[in-house]
């Protein structure tokens, strides 16, 4: 428990984690005029939180142990992967639960008094949600880095 709580990278990638579900929240706020807690942890939007928290630990493990280092490689290839799994693969879940909605929407109109579950449509993210998620996890490692040290 000491290593966790002595571990800086940890903490960095925590707050980094923290910051973007806040800023999320926050620009849902300004944007839509009222205040959605869901949208502060809720999956989708700008930024990123995933891309943030990915690109963060790799820009913290190429600055700890060397841009050069095996687990810096490591870190991006995770890295990139989850970042095509938010920006591809779930983002298509979202547009396909979007359209079985409206499936369910037409059904409902036809037969009011049976209602269905309605699926999640905002899972994934816009390649500009990731990019700003990727960047804001760089910025805020760069920052660490220079402010309290890896």
């Amino acid at each position: 428990m000491d290593q966790i709580l002595s571990n800086r990278i940890f903490f960095v990638v925590l707050f980094a984690w923290i910051f973007s579900c806040i800023l999320k929240g926050f620009l849902v706020w300004v944007k839509d005029k009222k205040l959605d807690m869901t949208r502060f942890m809720g999956p989708g939007g700008m930024p990123s939180s995933h891309s943030t928290i990915v690109t963060c630990l790799a820009t913290c493990i190429g600055i700890k142990v060397g841009f050069d280092s095996p687990l810096f490689v490591v870190c991006c290839a995770f890295a990139l992967v989850v970042m095509y799994d938010a920006s591809g693969i779930r983002r298509a879940a979202g547009q396909q639960a979007k359209m079985i909605n409206m499936i369910i929407d037409a059904w409902e109109e036809s037969d009011p008094l049976e209602k269905q579950i309605r699926l999640k449509e905002l899972l994934g993210h816009t390649p500009l949600e990731v990019l700003a998620g990727a960047t804001l996890g760089i910025v805020i490692a760069i920052l660490a880095a220079v402010f309290i040290g890896l």
